[in-house]
């Protein structure tokens, strides 16, 4: 198998098992160079109600096949993965502007996320109930149907195949809307995957579009879950709209997330720490380092340390040779983060490095002595800028943590890990890293925020994956017909 045929472009839109769709076409651009790599067909309404349609149909042969035969499916789509990494981690950097850390990442965890998935198909389902009538009374674990699978353009592959993998390996069928910037290797490339790996016609469907096929896929009533990740105010539209259509929405949305530096760090390590939360893949991670608050006894030199570190990591096309930092996805994207910094200089944050681009490449920022006022506290950026507020006591530490409306991720880094726990417990998280930045995933983990940050967690591990994709069912059996009074 190649997904890349011929070095071409246009022929990995045309290869695989995507077709296009009614509402005209979506360029493919590199975000590095500008190119037009490719055009895909663009998915309208009409193009959910088919594919919905079609999943239906396939879903039901696919629940009564045994979970041995799913397990086999996302095992080679697991072996896939792994196989064609390079290629893939090619396609990233291209379309993404993604560097080859976070590209061999996404593939080597959409790798993982297969094979949990493949155990979770044979993992236990039900159980037995008392009852105090003479009967079998059970619940059992039943799929839903179909998934609705809306994802970003940050880091495609794998925000899509948390949902995609556990979905499918639980008997479900899937329909994934993807950015339409990122449609490549955020559909069309799993669509490769699982075609080569023997998933069944009509189970999987890939429709890049924009606002109006996201709704489409929200408000079918033959898509009875839908699971989101992008923006906090894309997700609070999402989850009106489902609630409206009674629908379950598992919404992993944005972040603000803090990282906490006591006094008894070793700085120079912690500024490592923070660089890397902050700076890595351009800052364009919902759980990226978006605020450093750090004691006042190591704060100046803190963040000395970590606008030098800022000052040597090199910006440019990933797809060129290896850099520390790609392009923003976009001129809206580049021009929003300016604007949070811009502004929040203004506010009196006051700028140590950085704060300029060049094109669609902007230099790692860091942010000094930002007031809580400033839009690079309160908001999130989603670029590389690391704002850095000063505290004098734990309790002030833990009131600036908590003083933004998200709750995704916690990092602590300190000598004294039960200082941090105890200090853990008091800020609401879905995440918490102790001794160690804000970015962390893995495919065996509970995943999730609270507050504006999400509806908890809604995947990884068995449990949060069985509660995301399938429905409880009572049953009771009895051995007699019984007698009524009637």
């Amino acid at each position: 198998m190649t997904l890349l045929k011929d070095d071409s472009w246009q022929e990995l839109v045309l290869a695989g098992s995507w077709r296009p769709g009614s509402a005209g076409t979506l360029p493919v651009v590199s975000p590095s160079t500008g190119e037009q790599l490719a055009t895909v067909g663009a998915a309208g309404p009409q193009d959910v109600a088919m594919a919905a349609e079609t999943a239906v149909g396939a879903q039901q042969a696919w629940a009564a096949r045994s979970y041995q035969e799913r397990a086999a499916v996302l095992r080679r789509a697991g072996e896939l993965f792994g196989q064609h990494a390079e290629e893939i981690s090619s396609l990233l950097a291209a379309e993404t502007g993604t560097g080859a850390g976070i590209a061999h990442f996404q593939t080597a965890s959409s790798a993982d996320e297969c094979f949990e998935a493949a155990a979770l198909a044979s993992h236990p389902y039900g159980e037995v109930l008392r009852s105090g009538q003479p009967r079998l009374s059970l619940a059992r674990r039943i799929p839903v149907g179909v998934v609705g699978v809306i994802a970003p353009f940050n880091v495609p592959i794998l925000l899509a195949m948390r949902a995609v993998a556990p979905a499918l390996a639980l008997g479900n069928a899937v329909i994934i809307k993807p950015d339409p910037r990122t449609a490549v290797s955020g559909g069309i490339v799993i669509a490769r995957i699982f075609e080569e790996a023997g998933l069944p016609e009509g189970l999987l469907s890939v429709l890049p579009g924009g606002v109006d096929t996201g709704q489409a896929v929200v408000t079918d009533p033959r898509i009875p879950v839908i699971a989101f990740t992008g923006s906090t105010r894309a997700g609070r539209a999402i989850g009106e709209l489902a609630g409206r259509h009674l629908k379950r929405a598992h919404l992993e949305l944005g972040g603000n997330s803090a990282l906490i530096v006591l006094d008894d760090v070793d700085v120079e390590a912690a500024s490592s720490v923070g660089a890397f939360g902050s700076f890595n893949h351009q800052g364009q991670i919902c759980m990226a380092t978006s605020r450093h608050l750090v004691h006042t006894s190591v704060a100046e030199e803190y963040t000395a340390r970590l606008a030098a570190r800022a000052e040597k990591l090199a910006v440019g096309d990933p797809a060129a040779g290896p850099v520390a930092l790609g392009p923003l996805i976009d001129a809206g994207q580049r021009d929003a983060v300016h604007a949070v910094v811009t502004a929040s200089v203004e506010a009196g944050a006051r700028l140590v490095t950085g704060g300029t681009y060049d094109g669609l490449f902007y230099r790692p920022t860091v942010l000094a002595d930002v007031p809580v006022t400033a839009p690079a506290f309160a908001q999130e950026i989603f670029g590389p800028v690391a704002p850095v507020t000063p505290f004098t006591t734990e309790d002030e530490a833990v009131e600036l943590a908590r003083s933004t409306e998200y709750g995704l991720s916690l990092g602590i880094l300190t000598s004294d890990v039960g200082r941090a726990l105890r200090l853990s417990e008091r800020i609401p998280s879905g995440l918490v890293h102790i001794n160690d930045q804000t970015v962390n995933d893995e495919a065996i983990a509970p995943f999730g925020g609270v507050g504006a940050s999400g509806t908890g967690s809604r995947h990884g591990g068995a449990q949060a994956n069985l509660e995301a994709f399938t429905e409880t069912q009572w049953v009771t059996v009895r051995t007699e017909l019984p007698q009524y009074p009637f």
